[in-house]
């Protein structure tokens, strides 16, 4: 079985959910923290780093450029419909 890739951006909580010591800030997501380890562990899951720029949910979540978004938009596969042909 192939290791799922949950793409991320942030280094931090990619050390978080592969490190088994406890963390006293993270105590209220325990148990999310604890199904993630486990299925690290299991080799279910990956989290292979992102540069920001290439995470491609930023523009359904950030307020980005117009560059990175057009650039993003091309990536997705998605056209203007109103675009003049």
């Amino acid at each position: 079985m192939k290791a799922m890739n949950l793409h991320c951006d942030n280094k931090t909580s990619i050390m978080i959910a592969q490190n088994p010591i406890q963390h006293d800030r993270m105590k209220h997501v325990e148990v999310d923290r604890l199904f993630i380890r486990e299925n690290i562990d299991k080799g279910c899951i990956s989290f292979p780093f992102v540069k920001s720029e290439d995470q491609l949910a930023d523009i359904l979540t950030k307020g980005v450029c117009g560059r990175i978004f057009n650039d993003m938009i091309d990536k997705l596969g998605m056209i203007h419909i109103y675009a003049p042909s």
